[in-house]
């Protein structure tokens, strides 16, 4: 790749739709109907004839779906995938606010870290907050209704090749198997991926998978909101490692329907929040003031938990032998630490790589070297942020890179100053919410302010 991860990155947030489709190809099949398969086949409908979802979910149905077990949930799009959405969806924030999304601008948010209120950046970008039934569904809704989208509800089995080059997919319908052709196949099965397994099946080589296990409970309730609940609408606390607290960090958003979601987490053997009463308690005495607020509404519903046992990665740049015609997006490559909340804008990064390989008049008869190397500047960036924060956890066996230790100290001293340092915290943000690379912390100015700053704050 020519151009700098900081490059590619700038362009991959910057991605917009074509202003006229330009079919490259006869059809595309995407297996998954998730958000990031959804995002991949809204960029497919640029440059195919015609896209096929494949799902085991029957994907007009309402509401959320079966397949995705964390869908109760708090799911919250954080500013880069916000921006995203709406360049490839347009009027998404209109009608995502009229189905009762809940937009969050910089004035009402409040984010603590070890307790401390960070300082506000009113020039930040927005966060949009709603459940996941609502996010997807209405995602869902809007890909749909591109004329040259379809669904077909089986369960993929396997791939179809033609010597070197992928050609559709198998499937299975009540123990009636078909096959659906295509001349470019997106593998968004998620975390439980089997595309290594047809690969190698295939006589493919499967990409190296990488897990790092962290072993993350965590539980959401639903709560009553009420109208003197204050002018915020999304509050955040996050616990560094180190910290006495079992909780590791905790939110709560407004989201549709006049209600509030509530999320706490804890690593191995702290399960915080498994309980109503446990939920309620610690909400009251152990987190932020407005947290004690939010335990006087009523509770709606049970307490819905969930367990991620680690963060995996499967390297599909490295692989020597690949086909033609095949990309895999979303957690099917890289699914990250939820604590880190860039789950859906990693998905939309993914798709905005689909869209810059599909405009660069790519040969697909050989395989999608290209796509992979833009798709790894995101994964590498995503992983860097979500496995540098958990190796400080004690409980997470995993490889220390070189240099870790200075560069734990660096992010631990930008972290501080985001408290305190308006400056700070808006460079900080940027890379959080994946609009800028990582490397754009790892500057002079940026350490020295952050120095700067906290010998201040001292």
């Amino acid at each position: 790749m020519s151009l700098s991860p900081a490059r590619v990155f700038a362009a991959l947030n910057a991605v917009r739709p074509p202003d006229q489709p330009s079919p490259v190809m006869n059809k595309a099949v995407v297996i998954g109907g998730s958000f990031a398969g959804l995002l991949a086949a809204r960029v497919l409908s640029d440059h195919a004839e015609s896209v096929v979802i494949i799902d085991r979910d029957d994907l007009d149905m309402a509401g959320g779906r079966p397949g995705a077990p964390q869908g109760t949930q708090l799911h919250a799009l954080l500013p880069g995938g916000f921006l995203l959405l709406e360049r490839l969806l347009p009027r998404f924030r209109e009608q995502a606010l009229a189905e009762g999304a809940i937009e969050a601008p910089p004035a009402a948010r409040r984010t603590y870290v070890d307790g401390r209120l960070k300082v506000d950046v009113p020039d930040d970008a927005d966060t949009l907050a709603g459940s996941r039934s609502l996010l997807e569904g209405l995602i869902r809704r809007q890909v749909l209704r591109l004329p040259n989208v379809k669904t077909v509800t089986a369960r993929a089995t396997g791939l179809v090749f033609d010597g070197a080059v992928t050609t559709g997919v198998r499937y299975d319908v009540g123990g009636v198997p078909g096959v659906e052709h295509g001349d470019y196949v997106v593998d968004a099965m998620g975390r439980s991926s089997r595309l290594s397994e047809w690969l190698e099946h295939a006589g493919w080589d499967r990409p190296v998978l990488r897990r790092m296990a962290v072993s993350l409970n965590y539980a959401t309730a639903l709560f009553r909101r009420r109208a003197t609940n204050g002018d915020f609408s999304a509050v955040m606390a996050l616990n560094t490692p180190g910290t006495p607290s079992e909780v590791a960090g905790a939110g709560y958003f407004a989201i549709e329907d006049g209600r509030w979601m509530a999320m706490m987490a804890g690593y191995g053997d702290n399960r915080p929040g498994h309980t109503a009463e446990d939920f309620v308690r610690r909400l009251r005495d152990q987190l932020p003031p407005e947290f004690a607020e939010l335990a006087g509404n009523e509770m709606l519903g049970d307490v819905r938990t969930f367990h991620h046992p680690d963060s995996r990665r499967r390297d599909f740049h490295a692989v020597k032998r690949f086909p033609a015609g095949l990309v895999s997006v979303g957690d099917a490559v890289a699914s990250f630490n939820p604590v880190y909340g860039q789950g859906m804008t990693t998905a939309a990064l993914h798709a905005a790589c689909v869209s810059m390989y599909l405009r660069s008049n790519p040969d697909l008869g050989v395989p999608a070297r290209q796509f992979f190397d833009l798709q790894k500047v995101v994964v590498d960036a995503a992983w860097s942020i979500s496995t540098s924060a958990d190796l400080a956890l004690p409980h997470v066996d995993w490889p220390h890179p070189r240099g870790y230790r200075i560069s734990r100290w660096i992010s631990r001293q930008i972290v501080d100053a985001t408290v305190t340092d308006v400056k700070i915290a808006r460079r900080f943000n940027k890379v959080v919410y994946l609009r800028e690379h990582p490397r754009s912390l790892a500057t002079p100015g940026v350490i020295l302010g952050a120095l700067r700053a906290n010998l201040r704050a001292r």
